[in-house]
């Protein structure tokens, strides 16, 4: 199950909830319980990342294999 990013639109709290991709309930704000929640974008990372000179892939940028 992902984890999604809300942010209140009547404090401004942001909190993460970890919740089945199909739920399309809002959850409430864990500071102020309003509904008036919104899903927000949240940065995510695909596969690991390395600082190895020896790396084949030095740039990060060749597609995974």
């Amino acid at each position: 199950m992902p984890i999604y990013t809300y942010v209140c639109g009547d404090c401004g709290y942001k909190f993460d909830v970890f919740t089945h991709i199909t739920n399309e309930s809002k959850p409430k704000c864990e500071k102020c319980g309003s509904k008036n929640t919104k899903k927000t974008l949240a940065g995510f990372s695909v596969g690991k990342s390395s600082n190895n000179s020896s790396s084949s892939c030095p740039t990060g940028t060749c597609p995974l294999g």
